[in-house]
C-alpha cells in the first residue's frame, strides 16, 4: 500500500439521487475507500458530527437544505474537507463555495477517475501539513505562527483560517523570501492536478491578507511578484 492510497479512509457522500450515490460508492469503493451516506442536508450534518468522515463529498442541490447551508453549517464544528458537487459550472457557484470554506468543486458530469483524483489530492494536502515545525514563529509583533498547533495570532488574537488558507500560507512562510510561481502553489496547496487554475491562488491570497495583513490594499506579509506568482516577507533576514 502507498503513503497516499488512504485504504479505509471513510468519506461521506450527500447526494439526493440514490444512482448518483451507488455510482460513486462503487468507484470509492474501488479504489479501498468506506463510503458513508447521505440524501438529505439534515442527514449529512448529523453524518459529519457522529461518523467523523475524511472527506465529504456534497452536491448543492439537496431536497431540504441547499448545500451552501449545508457546508455552511458543517464550517460552524468542523474543518473536515469538502468537494461540492455541482451540475452548475458557472463561475459564481464555484467561486461562492470555495468562499464559504469548501476545500475544491468538482462539475456535474464527471469522470469516475476526475472523482477519485480530486478526493485523494484534496485528502494528500490534508496530510501534508499535518504536523510542522515545534516551535512558535513570530514574524513580528504583529504576527506569530504555531504550526504545529495549528494557530495564527494577529495583534494578540487566535485567528480562525479555513484549512486551505492554513496550508497556503504554511507553504509560503516555510518558503518565505522565495517567489512561489502560481504553478507551484497551486501544486503545493492544492495538488499537481490543479496547475491550470490559477484563480484559486488569487482567492486564497486575497482571503489570506484579509484576515492577517494590517491594510490588504498595502499588504507587508504576502507580496505579489507580478507576472510570476507571490512571496511571504523574509522575515528571518530581517531579524539579522
Amino acid at each position: 500500500m502507498t503513503k497516499d492510497s488512504f485504504q479505509g479512509y471513510p468519506i461521506l457522500v450527500v447526494d439526493d439521487e440514490k444512482r448518483m450515490v451507488r455510482f460513486i460508492r462503487l468507484n470509492l469503493e474501488h479504489d479501498g475507500f468506506q463510503v458513508i451516506s447521505a440524501y438529505t442536508g439534515k442527514e449529512a450534518i448529523e453524518q459529519v458530527r457522529t461518523a467523523l468522515p475524511s472527506l465529504v463529498l456534497l452536491d448543492v442541490m439537496l431536497p431540504d437544505i441547499d448545500g451552501f447551508q449545508v457546508l455552511k453549517t458543517i464550517r460552524e464544528f468542523s474543518s473536515v474537507p469538502v468537494i461540492m458537487l455541482t451540475a452548475k459550472g458557472e463561475e459564481d457557484d464555484r467561486v461562492r463555495g470555495l468562499e464559504m470554506g469548501a476545500d475544491d468543486y468538482v462539475t456535474k458530469p464527471f469522470s469516475p477517475r476526475e472523482l477519485v483524483s480530486r478526493v485523494r489530492a484534496v485528502l494528500r494536502r490534508i496530510e501534508a501539513t499535518e504536523g510542522g515545525p515545534h516551535s512558535v514563529i513570530e514574524v513580528d509583533d504583529r504576527l506569530k505562527l504555531d504550526f504545529n498547533r495549528r494557530e495564527v495570532w494577529v495583534d494578540g488574537k487566535l485567528i480562525q483560517l479555513r484549512p486551505t488558507e492554513y496550508r497556503l500560507l504554511y507553504h509560503l512562510v516555510q518558503n518565505a523570501g522565495w517567489v512561489l510561481t502560481h504553478e507551484q502553489i497551486l501544486t503545493k496547496v492544492w495538488g499537481y492536478e490543479y496547475r491550470d487554475e490559477p484563480h484559486y491562488v488569487r482567492l486564497y491570497v486575497n482571503y489570506l491578507r484579509n484576515k492577517i495583513e494590517e491594510d490588504p490594499s498595502n499588504p507587508k506579509y504576502i507580496l505579489t511578484e507580478r507576472g510570476v506568482g507571490y512571496r511571504f516577507v523574509d522575515f528571518r533576514r530581517n531579524k539579522n
